[in-house]
């Protein structure tokens, strides 16, 4: 139980400050950009914050988890990397199914960061599970 909190600190924290650089800083004018009348003007919080409690327990449970029990680093990136593509994958592919303004540039962007994420966020949980839950 220990090693499953601290994975899921260990994950929060990283997604929590990667993904808020990346939308906040690094991509907010590119997304802007390629959503434009589709974005709101602020985010609606509750959703948000469902979402990452609820992504994180996904990538504790079918990650990090696993690659503890392993003890290997590398199960946790590469699982995570896929989960991450898979997870963002569906979203991204489905709206570019069905939303008009949704573009493929988008989509593949946006699915090459949700692996990226996912990976490292994946790996910050495992080191902190192995390094913290003792």
């Amino acid at each position: 139980m220990r090693k499953a909190v601290w994975a899921y600190a260990g994950v929060l924290l990283a997604f929590l400050v990667l993904d808020g650089l990346w939308l906040g800083v690094l991509m907010s004018s590119t997304y802007r950009e390629l959503l434009g009348p589709l974005m709101l003007a602020q985010p609606k919080w509750g959703p948000a914050v469902a979402f990452y409690l609820l992504y994180v327990s996904g990538v504790v449970f079918f990650v990090v988890l696993p690659a503890l029990g392993r003890g290997s680093a590398r199960r946790a990136a590469v699982s995570g990397a896929f989960f991450g593509l898979v997870a963002y994958g569906t979203y991204d592919m489905t709206n570019w199914a069905t939303l008009q303004g949704w573009s493929a540039q988008l989509a593949l962007m946006d699915m090459a960061w949700g692996g990226l994420l996912t990976c490292l966020a994946s790996l910050s949980g495992y080191w902190t599970a192995r390094k913290l839950a003792v």
